[in-house]
């Protein structure tokens, strides 16, 4: 068994950890917590939107927006390329993603086509981006944990077994959510 350092984080470490902590509470519990709102609620309310709405852009953009730039900035100080390992170009198109997705959502709130009848294919779409956007967030943060991590950092400290299982716990509530 290997001896853990008794000494703290390195700046970086800990801006990196900052990073791991925002992207991961943003995309594996907010944007999941905003998926909830509607699918529980519209039943029985229309005035699911603005709370779903308030969600995934008032609450959840922020969060990813700051630790998406706290991941660039951080590549940018330990010397690497942007854009040309695994987890970056995956970070990457999940914001762009998220950015479509945020953009398909107000246009299907906003823009009824009349010669539709039903529900418009925009919606469709919606969902499915939505849980595309969640399977690749599950695999982004499980790549940061168990390959980023020891890359970009070198290995002084390894990752927390607790990281690793609060990862486990999100991805296992997600999918007991889809029953």
């Amino acid at each position: 068994m290997s001896q853990v350092p008794n000494f703290p984080l390195t700046s970086i470490e800990q801006q990196l950890k900052t990073h791991a902590i925002l992207c991961t509470t943003g995309y594996l519990i907010l944007l999941p917590i905003g998926v909830l709102v509607p699918r529980f609620t519209r039943t029985y309310t229309n005035r699911w939107f603005p709370v779903h709405l308030a969600i995934q852009l008032c609450i959840s953009a922020p969060v990813i927006f700051a630790g998406w730039a706290l991941g660039h900035k951080s590549a940018g100080q330990l010397g690497l390329s942007h854009f040309t390992d695994t987890h970056q170009k995956v970070a990457l198109a999940l914001l762009v993603l998220y950015i479509v997705q945020l953009g398909l959502g107000m246009s299907i709130h906003w823009v009824k086509p009349r010669w539709f009848y039903g529900r418009p294919p925009q919606n469709y779409v919606h969902a499915v981006l939505g849980l595309v956007i969640l399977v690749l967030a599950a695999y982004q943060v499980h790549y940061g944990l168990y390959t980023e991590w020891t890359f970009a950092t070198g290995g002084l400290h390894a990752v927390p077994n607790s990281a690793k299982h609060a990862w486990l716990a999100l991805v296992v509530v997600r999918l007991l959510q889809r029953k």
